[in-house]
């Protein structure tokens, strides 16, 4: 019994080890494929444009009632492009009730584009007049033509310019703006304006471009009537650049054998990509088989 049954019971041990290393091939096979997959989903580009944004504070009798002047004109921004061409910006309940116009122009666009290798963001504001409570008759400033543009590429420089074309006022004065440093302009009984003219930045990936900031302090004739403090942008855009997209590798080539021709066998099969673990069963299974006869002709010697 004992010299049939150790046979028998060695190549089930084979036939065991032989499924084993066939069934593994195809696991392994996936989780090399799962190793060197990648996520081909690019990040998308930002752009944003802007004509005029405030961030003031408005007091009132004393400071006794402050009333925060936070106004956006044409704000947009993208992922999905957008547009605005609105001409005014007004603001309710701090003139005596009535609607106030912070912003008139005759032209006043932001415009923010995003495609899959650009993200831009644009302003242009043409004849445009800011005003400030307490001040109806008298402009915070007037400028005659402004731009700006933030352009970011794939792959490449980010870019942001901004320009000034034409006379500007402020608070009844026309003055000369430098780009070497900040211009202040001091009115007495009505206030001071402090103008930054055309700021940029850019990084690796981004720009950002104001074609004017104001810093505010007006108190007209220190009458505490109506004291006005913060800031304001006039014409700015920024942008994101989209991510590069990822090169697709090459495939590589086919390496042909030189010399010898293969034999018969493998020239009509050729070697796929189940070949290791054909192989491998075999020599488990030749090395099992050879231990099972030598141990039979021992037992039965």
């Amino acid at each position: 019994m004992n010299s049939n049954n150790l046979p028998m019971s060695a190549r089930r041990c084979a036939v065991v080890a032989a499924a084993t290393v066939l069934a593994a091939g195809p696991a392994v096979l996936a989780g090399s494929v799962s190793a060197h997959a990648t996520d081909d989903t690019a990040e998308q580009g930002r752009a944003s444009a802007v004509v005029l944004r405030t961030g003031l504070d408005v007091s009132l009798l004393n400071k006794t009632v402050n009333v925060p002047l936070a106004v956006s004109l044409n704000e947009v921004s993208a992922p999905q492009s957008a547009e605005r061409t609105a001409l005014t910006a007004r603001l309710d309940g701090v003139d005596g009730g009535k609607a106030f116009t912070v912003l008139g122009a005759e032209v006043a666009t932001a415009r923010a584009t995003v495609s899959a290798t650009k993200a831009e963001g644009y302003t242009n504001l043409a004849h445009a007049k800011v005003h400030v409570p307490g001040l109806p008759l008298l402009s915070l400033i007037e400028v005659e033509s402004v731009t700006s543009k933030a352009t970011c590429e794939a792959g490449k420089t980010p870019v942001a310019t901004s320009n000034l074309l034409g006379a500007v006022t402020v608070l009844g004065k026309k003055v000369t703006l430098s780009a070497g440093g900040p211009t202040v302009v001091n009115v007495p009984a009505v206030g001071e304006v402090r103008l930054d003219l055309s700021k940029t930045q850019t990084t690796s990936r981004t720009a950002a471009a104001s074609a004017l900031e104001l810093t505010v302090s007006i108190n007209p004739l220190k009458l505490n009537v109506a004291e006005v403090e913060g800031t304001l942008t006039l014409a700015g855009a920024t942008c994101e650049a989209p991510a590069v997209p990822a090169t697709p590798e090459k495939p590589v080539a086919d390496v042909k054998p030189q010399g010898a021709p293969a034999e018969a066998g493998l020239a009509e099969t050729g070697g796929g990509s189940m070949t290791p673990y054909v192989v491998g069963g075999a020599v488990v299974l030749l090395a099992v088989g050879g231990g099972a006869v030598l141990a039979g002709r021992r037992s039965r010697g």
